[in-house]
Protein backbone atom coordinates (compact mmCIF):
# COMPACT_ATOMS: atom_id res chain seq x y z
CA UNK A 1 0.00 0.00 0.00
CA UNK A 2 1.14 3.42 -0.71
CA UNK A 3 2.46 6.04 2.07
CA UNK A 4 0.89 9.58 1.03
CA UNK A 5 3.78 11.97 0.72
CA UNK A 6 4.61 13.93 3.73
CA UNK A 7 4.28 17.14 2.64
CA UNK A 8 0.08 16.29 1.73
CA UNK A 9 -0.28 14.87 5.34
CA UNK A 10 1.18 18.49 6.24
CA UNK A 11 -0.69 19.95 4.16
CA UNK A 12 -3.88 18.14 5.60
CA UNK A 13 -3.43 18.94 9.45
CA UNK A 14 -2.85 22.52 8.40
CA UNK A 15 -6.06 23.01 6.60
CA UNK A 16 -8.18 21.39 9.29
CA UNK A 17 -6.09 23.74 11.97
CA UNK A 18 -7.15 26.40 10.02
CA UNK A 19 -10.60 24.98 9.87
CA UNK A 20 -10.42 25.19 13.38
CA UNK A 21 -8.63 28.47 14.14
CA UNK A 22 -11.70 30.36 13.11
CA UNK A 23 -14.49 28.61 15.42
CA UNK A 24 -12.23 28.96 18.02
CA UNK A 25 -11.48 32.21 17.89
CA UNK A 26 -14.87 33.04 17.57
CA UNK A 27 -15.55 31.15 20.49
CA UNK A 28 -13.01 32.96 22.44
CA UNK A 29 -14.18 36.49 21.30
CA UNK A 30 -17.91 35.47 22.51
CA UNK A 31 -16.72 34.44 25.88
CA UNK A 32 -14.45 37.80 26.28
CA UNK A 33 -16.80 39.70 25.54
CA UNK A 34 -19.64 38.24 28.16
CA UNK A 35 -16.66 38.65 30.40
CA UNK A 36 -16.11 42.15 29.34
CA UNK A 37 -19.82 43.19 29.43
CA UNK A 38 -20.39 41.55 33.04
CA UNK A 39 -17.98 43.47 34.36
CA UNK A 40 -18.83 46.84 32.86
CA UNK A 41 -22.39 45.97 34.10
CA UNK A 42 -21.03 45.29 37.79
CA UNK A 43 -18.53 48.57 37.77
CA UNK A 44 -21.76 50.67 36.81
CA UNK A 45 -23.79 49.72 39.58
CA UNK A 46 -21.01 50.23 41.83
CA UNK A 47 -20.51 54.04 40.86
CA UNK A 48 -23.80 54.23 41.62
CA UNK A 49 -23.85 52.16 45.05
CA UNK A 50 -26.58 53.70 47.03
CA UNK A 51 -29.21 53.41 44.42
CA UNK A 52 -27.89 49.87 43.62
CA UNK A 53 -28.09 48.99 47.63
CA UNK A 54 -31.89 50.36 47.59
CA UNK A 55 -32.97 48.13 45.01
CA UNK A 56 -30.75 45.07 46.50
CA UNK A 57 -32.36 45.86 49.96
CA UNK A 58 -36.08 46.02 48.35
CA UNK A 59 -35.14 42.30 46.85
CA UNK A 60 -33.79 41.07 49.83
CA UNK A 61 -36.51 42.16 51.55
CA UNK A 62 -39.08 40.39 49.06
CA UNK A 63 -37.26 37.17 49.26
CA UNK A 64 -36.56 37.16 52.61
CA UNK A 65 -39.81 37.15 54.34
CA UNK A 66 -41.39 34.12 51.97
CA UNK A 67 -38.50 32.09 52.32
CA UNK A 68 -38.68 32.90 56.42
CA UNK A 69 -41.99 31.48 56.54
CA UNK A 70 -41.27 28.21 54.37
CA UNK A 71 -38.48 27.78 56.90
CA UNK A 72 -40.77 28.55 59.84
CA UNK A 73 -43.56 26.01 57.88
CA UNK A 74 -40.94 22.99 57.40
CA UNK A 75 -39.77 23.44 61.16
CA UNK A 76 -43.01 22.88 62.55
CA UNK A 77 -43.94 19.85 59.83
CA UNK A 78 -40.76 18.35 61.26
CA UNK A 79 -41.57 18.45 64.82
CA UNK A 80 -45.62 17.28 64.04
CA UNK A 81 -44.08 14.53 61.95
CA UNK A 82 -41.86 13.43 64.96
CA UNK A 83 -45.17 13.72 67.08
CA UNK A 84 -46.72 11.36 65.22
CA UNK A 85 -44.53 9.15 64.92
CA UNK A 86 -43.72 8.84 68.69
CA UNK A 87 -48.09 8.08 68.69
CA UNK A 88 -48.61 5.25 71.17
CA UNK A 89 -52.62 4.17 71.84
CA UNK A 90 -53.28 3.50 75.33
CA UNK A 91 -56.10 0.95 75.06
CA UNK A 92 -58.12 0.39 78.59
CA UNK A 93 -59.64 -2.83 79.46
CA UNK A 94 -62.80 -3.29 81.34
CA UNK A 95 -62.91 -3.92 84.90
CA UNK A 96 -63.69 -7.31 84.73
CA UNK A 97 -61.45 -8.55 82.05
CA UNK A 98 -58.64 -10.43 84.21
CA UNK A 99 -55.46 -10.61 83.53
CA UNK A 100 -55.29 -13.98 82.04
CA UNK A 101 -57.95 -12.56 79.81
CA UNK A 102 -56.15 -9.68 78.93
CA UNK A 103 -52.89 -11.28 78.11
CA UNK A 104 -55.10 -13.35 75.64
CA UNK A 105 -56.16 -9.74 74.15
CA UNK A 106 -52.47 -8.37 73.81
CA UNK A 107 -51.66 -11.69 71.94
CA UNK A 108 -54.78 -10.79 69.31
CA UNK A 109 -53.43 -6.93 69.46
CA UNK A 110 -49.85 -7.96 68.47
CA UNK A 111 -50.60 -10.22 65.67
CA UNK A 112 -51.82 -7.16 63.74
CA UNK A 113 -49.49 -6.07 60.80
CA UNK A 114 -49.77 -3.00 62.05
CA UNK A 115 -48.13 -3.47 65.64
CA UNK A 116 -45.11 -2.95 66.24
CA UNK A 117 -45.19 -3.86 70.02
CA UNK A 118 -47.50 -3.97 73.06
CA UNK A 119 -46.79 -4.08 76.22
CA UNK A 120 -49.76 -4.89 78.81
CA UNK A 121 -49.69 -3.03 82.48
CA UNK A 122 -52.02 -4.61 84.85
CA UNK A 123 -53.85 -3.06 87.53
CA UNK A 124 -51.64 -3.78 90.07
CA UNK A 125 -48.56 -2.58 88.58
CA UNK A 126 -50.37 0.32 87.26
CA UNK A 127 -51.50 1.75 91.14
CA UNK A 128 -47.90 1.10 92.02
CA UNK A 129 -46.79 3.50 89.55
CA UNK A 130 -49.65 5.87 90.13
CA UNK A 131 -48.19 5.60 94.00
CA UNK A 132 -45.25 6.40 93.17
CA UNK A 133 -45.43 9.53 90.50
CA UNK A 134 -48.52 11.00 93.12
CA UNK A 135 -47.18 10.84 96.22
CA UNK A 136 -50.70 10.13 97.86
CA UNK A 137 -50.15 6.85 99.65
CA UNK A 138 -51.79 7.95 102.45
CA UNK A 139 -55.46 8.42 100.55
CA UNK A 140 -54.79 5.52 98.42
CA UNK A 141 -54.75 3.12 101.40
CA UNK A 142 -58.31 4.02 102.26
CA UNK A 143 -59.19 2.40 98.93
CA UNK A 144 -60.86 -1.09 99.24
CA UNK A 145 -60.57 -1.96 95.87
CA UNK A 146 -57.79 -1.29 93.41
CA UNK A 147 -59.79 1.49 90.42
CA UNK A 148 -57.19 0.91 87.81
CA UNK A 149 -57.87 -1.50 84.79
CA UNK A 150 -55.73 -3.34 83.25
CA UNK A 151 -53.84 -1.23 80.39
CA UNK A 152 -52.31 -1.92 76.93
CA UNK A 153 -49.68 -0.10 75.55
CA UNK A 154 -49.88 -0.40 71.38
CA UNK A 155 -47.11 1.16 69.62
CA UNK A 156 -48.19 1.27 65.62
CA UNK A 157 -45.08 0.62 63.40
CA UNK A 158 -43.37 2.97 61.34
CA UNK A 159 -46.00 2.49 58.16
CA UNK A 160 -48.79 3.16 60.38
CA UNK A 161 -47.47 6.61 62.21
CA UNK A 162 -49.92 8.47 60.20
CA UNK A 163 -52.87 10.67 61.77
CA UNK A 164 -54.90 7.85 59.44
CA UNK A 165 -53.40 4.93 60.06
CA UNK A 166 -53.54 5.54 63.86
CA UNK A 167 -57.00 6.27 63.39
CA UNK A 168 -57.82 2.91 61.70
CA UNK A 169 -55.81 0.72 64.36
CA UNK A 170 -57.91 2.83 66.78
CA UNK A 171 -60.99 1.80 65.41
CA UNK A 172 -59.78 -2.00 64.79
CA UNK A 173 -58.65 -1.98 68.41
CA UNK A 174 -61.74 0.00 70.01
CA UNK A 175 -64.12 -2.60 68.30
CA UNK A 176 -62.44 -5.49 70.05
CA UNK A 177 -64.00 -7.32 73.24
CA UNK A 178 -63.00 -6.29 76.35
CA UNK A 179 -61.88 -3.32 75.66
CA UNK A 180 -63.48 -0.25 77.47
CA UNK A 181 -61.86 2.97 75.91
CA UNK A 182 -58.88 3.73 73.28
CA UNK A 183 -57.02 6.98 73.54
CA UNK A 184 -54.84 8.36 71.45
CA UNK A 185 -54.57 12.58 71.28
CA UNK A 186 -54.16 13.22 67.60
CA UNK A 187 -56.99 15.71 67.22
CA UNK A 188 -54.52 18.61 68.06
CA UNK A 189 -52.06 17.70 65.80
CA UNK A 190 -54.46 16.99 62.90
CA UNK A 191 -56.04 20.25 63.75
CA UNK A 192 -51.76 21.65 62.73
CA UNK A 193 -51.59 19.72 60.19
CA UNK A 194 -54.51 21.28 59.11
CA UNK A 195 -53.61 24.63 59.62
CA UNK A 196 -49.93 24.22 58.05
CA UNK A 197 -51.41 22.80 54.84
CA UNK A 198 -53.30 26.60 54.75
CA UNK A 199 -50.16 28.64 55.79
CA UNK A 200 -48.53 26.81 53.26
CA UNK A 201 -50.77 27.44 50.22
CA UNK A 202 -50.55 31.75 51.60
CA UNK A 203 -46.93 31.68 52.03
CA UNK A 204 -46.36 30.25 48.36
CA UNK A 205 -49.32 32.80 47.47
CA UNK A 206 -47.25 35.42 48.62
CA UNK A 207 -43.71 34.04 47.29
CA UNK A 208 -45.56 34.61 44.25
CA UNK A 209 -46.84 38.00 44.75
CA UNK A 210 -43.58 38.63 46.02
CA UNK A 211 -41.70 37.61 42.94
CA UNK A 212 -43.61 39.24 41.01
CA UNK A 213 -43.10 42.51 42.27
CA UNK A 214 -39.31 41.60 42.53
CA UNK A 215 -39.53 40.94 38.49
CA UNK A 216 -41.34 44.40 38.39
CA UNK A 217 -38.78 46.48 40.83
CA UNK A 218 -35.83 45.24 38.31
CA UNK A 219 -37.94 46.09 35.02
CA UNK A 220 -38.16 49.41 36.17
CA UNK A 221 -34.47 50.02 36.97
CA UNK A 222 -33.78 48.29 33.97
CA UNK A 223 -36.17 50.70 32.07
CA UNK A 224 -34.21 53.70 33.64
CA UNK A 225 -31.06 52.13 32.76
CA UNK A 226 -32.13 51.96 28.78
CA UNK A 227 -33.48 55.62 29.19
CA UNK A 228 -30.21 56.93 30.16
CA UNK A 229 -28.15 55.00 27.60
CA UNK A 230 -30.38 56.02 25.03
CA UNK A 231 -27.69 57.69 22.89
CA UNK A 232 -25.22 54.33 23.50
CA UNK A 233 -28.51 52.17 22.07
CA UNK A 234 -28.94 53.93 18.76
CA UNK A 235 -25.27 54.55 18.07
CA UNK A 236 -24.88 50.50 18.99
CA UNK A 237 -27.75 50.13 16.38
CA UNK A 238 -26.46 52.00 13.72
CA UNK A 239 -22.93 50.50 13.37
CA UNK A 240 -24.95 47.02 13.20
CA UNK A 241 -25.12 46.03 16.76
CA UNK A 242 -27.66 43.12 16.76
CA UNK A 243 -30.54 42.66 19.44
CA UNK A 244 -28.95 40.29 21.57
CA UNK A 245 -25.16 43.06 21.60
CA UNK A 246 -27.32 45.39 22.87
CA UNK A 247 -29.51 43.56 25.15
CA UNK A 248 -26.63 41.84 26.73
CA UNK A 249 -25.52 44.83 29.20
CA UNK A 250 -28.84 45.00 30.46
CA UNK A 251 -29.30 41.03 31.76
CA UNK A 252 -26.40 40.92 32.86
CA UNK A 253 -27.29 44.17 35.16
CA UNK A 254 -30.97 41.76 36.39
CA UNK A 255 -29.00 39.32 36.87
CA UNK A 256 -25.96 41.42 39.28
CA UNK A 257 -28.51 43.23 41.06
CA UNK A 258 -30.54 39.58 41.50
CA UNK A 259 -27.41 38.40 42.83
CA UNK A 260 -27.11 41.17 45.48
CA UNK A 261 -30.71 40.77 46.32
CA UNK A 262 -30.20 37.09 47.12
CA UNK A 263 -26.72 37.73 49.19
CA UNK A 264 -29.02 40.50 51.27
CA UNK A 265 -31.80 37.85 51.60
CA UNK A 266 -29.81 35.31 53.05
CA UNK A 267 -28.24 37.82 55.63
CA UNK A 268 -31.55 38.64 56.94
CA UNK A 269 -32.69 35.15 57.30
CA UNK A 270 -29.74 34.74 59.41
CA UNK A 271 -30.11 37.97 61.01
CA UNK A 272 -33.57 36.89 61.98
CA UNK A 273 -33.00 33.69 62.80
CA UNK A 274 -30.13 34.14 65.32
CA UNK A 275 -33.23 36.96 66.88
CA UNK A 276 -35.59 34.18 67.02
CA UNK A 277 -33.39 31.22 68.23
CA UNK A 278 -33.06 31.82 71.93
CA UNK A 279 -36.60 33.29 72.64
CA UNK A 280 -37.82 30.39 70.67
CA UNK A 281 -35.81 27.65 72.48
CA UNK A 282 -36.80 28.94 75.97
CA UNK A 283 -40.40 28.79 74.60
CA UNK A 284 -39.41 24.90 73.74
CA UNK A 285 -38.15 24.47 76.61
CA UNK A 286 -40.85 25.27 78.75
CA UNK A 287 -43.38 22.41 76.97
CA UNK A 288 -40.30 19.93 76.58
CA UNK A 289 -39.73 20.17 72.87
CA UNK A 290 -36.86 20.42 70.56
CA UNK A 291 -38.37 22.91 68.21
CA UNK A 292 -36.28 25.26 66.55
CA UNK A 293 -35.79 27.15 64.02
CA UNK A 294 -33.63 25.66 61.09
CA UNK A 295 -31.48 27.83 58.59
CA UNK A 296 -31.56 27.36 54.78
CA UNK A 297 -28.26 25.51 54.89
CA UNK A 298 -25.87 25.75 51.72
CA UNK A 299 -27.80 24.29 49.21
CA UNK A 300 -30.64 26.53 50.66
CA UNK A 301 -28.63 29.53 50.12
CA UNK A 302 -27.47 28.76 46.47
CA UNK A 303 -30.95 27.97 45.66
CA UNK A 304 -31.98 31.29 47.08
CA UNK A 305 -29.33 33.55 45.14
CA UNK A 306 -29.70 31.58 41.70
CA UNK A 307 -33.65 32.17 42.02
CA UNK A 308 -32.77 35.45 42.99
CA UNK A 309 -30.38 35.74 39.78
CA UNK A 310 -33.16 34.14 37.17
CA UNK A 311 -35.64 36.44 38.93
CA UNK A 312 -33.34 39.54 37.96
CA UNK A 313 -32.54 38.07 34.83
CA UNK A 314 -36.35 37.78 33.99
CA UNK A 315 -37.09 41.58 34.96
CA UNK A 316 -34.26 42.67 33.04
CA UNK A 317 -35.30 40.52 29.85
CA UNK A 318 -38.81 41.84 29.79
CA UNK A 319 -38.01 45.50 30.19
CA UNK A 320 -35.44 45.12 27.74
CA UNK A 321 -38.04 43.03 25.33
CA UNK A 322 -40.72 46.03 25.70
CA UNK A 323 -38.55 49.34 26.01
CA UNK A 324 -35.75 48.37 23.10
CA UNK A 325 -37.78 47.84 20.15
CA UNK A 326 -38.96 51.27 20.75
CA UNK A 327 -35.25 52.98 20.10
CA UNK A 328 -34.91 52.74 16.75
CA UNK A 329 -31.77 54.55 14.75
CA UNK A 330 -34.69 56.72 12.63
CA UNK A 331 -35.07 58.66 15.98
CA UNK A 332 -31.87 60.12 15.44
CA UNK A 333 -32.99 61.85 12.45
CA UNK A 334 -36.51 62.59 14.27
CA UNK A 335 -34.92 64.18 16.94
Amino acid sequence: MATEPRHKQDNRRGAANRGKSPLNAQARSYLDHHRKVARDSARRLWQTPVASLMTWTVMGVALALPVALLLLLGSLQGVSAGWESSARITAYLAMDVSLEQAGELAEEVRGDGRVLSVQLVDRDQALEEFRASSGLDDALDFLDDNPLPHTLLITPQDSARSADGVQALVRFVDGMDGIEQVQVDLGWLQRLNAMTDILARAVWALALLLGSAVILVIGNTVRLAIENRRDEILVAKLVGGTDAFVRRPFLYTGAWFGLGGGVVAWLLIQLSLWWLNGPIERLAGLYRSEFSLEGPGFDGALALIIIAMLLGWLGAWLAVKRHLDDIEPGDIAGG
